[in-house]
């Protein structure tokens, strides 16, 4: 009777599931590498005719290449030199700071979100070098914000001796407004910080209360650190020289290194066009729509370029050598740094329990 009941009610043997041929995985990963391709493809129209023109540029010369190489390594060591400075006293040697550095730059640039994931990143890799959580987390926010306030002001300091000479174009004042909209937002995070303590921790301890796996005696305890940290900041002012300088050093580096690439290409551009140019890209990429700003950087640079005047081929040439070296090389570079400080780390450990009483 309870067979034919099955078989009333239609139940036959289970239905197997379909084999995966692909494995999940490997689909995502060739998705995301389809999805650059196209948008290497859409967002950069010249490239077609750059690569027809490419070996026409008899005049291209390696050295100005190694030499925008070169340029862009220091570029990284300024930012290093950066992070030690926000850290300190207490920081790591700047040579783990630079690997550190180097893997959420990698980070970056293949995860979407912004500075997002490489900071988280660079969050755990620090406190798995004995800094403070705390010290880490004010560390990161100070140089995140210090280096948008630098940008910035190398952008408008830029504008203010272009447009006389260039005219204005619309995405110069978007660029502006998004600036000033940052900045707002840093400056009232600070404000609200530092001025409403009491206020501050209140919030964020109620906040805690409905977050799952969040303690609000740790979020309290954040609060007042950061707190702390800010005004001992703002009453250094030493400090914050030396950290503006080399965050600076940072941007006016990479930028020299976009210059290096184009007069590579017979480029002769004037550095102020290059840093309009330079300073817009990198204020649009803050806008999390492609990884590290993956074809933005390079549509806004070339385009830009391209309306003062330089030839279309040689400034997509020198465009993409310098984000072969500012994008792509990090990447490879930052897996081989992240391997290094996990190899690295048990040794150090080994060391220090056999040095133990």
């Amino acid at each position: 009777m309870r067979g034919m009941e099955e078989s009333s009610r239609g139940e036959g043997p289970p239905v197997k599931a379909k084999r995966r041929w692909i494995p999940r995985n490997v689909k995502i990963t060739l998705t995301v590498l389809f999805l650059f391709f196209v948008g290497e493809y859409i967002l950069l129209p010249e490239l077609s005719s750059a690569r027809k023109e490419f070996h026409q540029l008899s005049h291209l010369n390696f050295l100005w290449l190694i030499l925008g190489a070169l340029l862009e390594i220091g570029a990284l060591a300024a930012y290093a030199e950066l992070t030690h400075t926000v850290l300190s006293p207490g920081a790591p040697a700047r040579f783990r700071i630079f690997r550190i550095n180097m893997w959420a730059l990698a980070i970056s640039h293949v995860l979407p979100g912004g500075t997002v994931p490489g900071t988280a990143a660079s969050y755990r890799l620090l406190t798995d070098s004995d800094v403070v959580g705390s010290t880490a987390a004010f560390g990161l926010a100070t140089q995140g914000i210090g280096s948008a306030v630098v940008l910035n002001a190398i952008f408008w300091l830029s504008l203010l001796v272009s447009i006389p000479l260039h005219g204005y174009n619309p995405l110069y004042g978007f660029a502006s407004i998004l600036g000033v909209v940052l900045l707002s937002i840093f400056a009232g995070l600070i404000y609200f910080v530092t001025k409403g303590e009491t206020q501050a921790t209140s919030f964020l301890s109620k906040l805690a209360h409905h977050l799952p796996l969040v303690k609000p005696e740790t979020v309290t305890s954040l609060v007042q650190t950061v707190a702390d940290r800010m005004k001992v900041l703002f009453r250094n002012p030493q400090l914050l020289y030396r950290a503006g300088i080399w965050a600076a050093a940072n941007w006016l580096l990479d930028a020299t290194s976009l210059y290096v690439f184009l007069f590579a290409f017979g480029s002769h551009v004037d550095p102020i066009d290059v840093l309009v140019a330079y300073g817009l890209a990198n204020i649009l990429a803050v806008i999390p729509l492609t990884p590290g700003g993956l074809g933005v950087v390079e549509l806004t640079v070339v385009s830009v370029l391209t309306g003062f005047g330089v030839p279309g081929a040689a400034a997509t040439a020198g465009v993409l050598c310098w984000r072969l070296v500012n994008f792509w090389l990090p990447i490879p570079f930052g897996g081989a740094a992240y391997l290094s400080l996990r190899l690295g780390r048990p040794k150090a450990e080994a060391g220090a329990t056999a040095l133990a009483p």
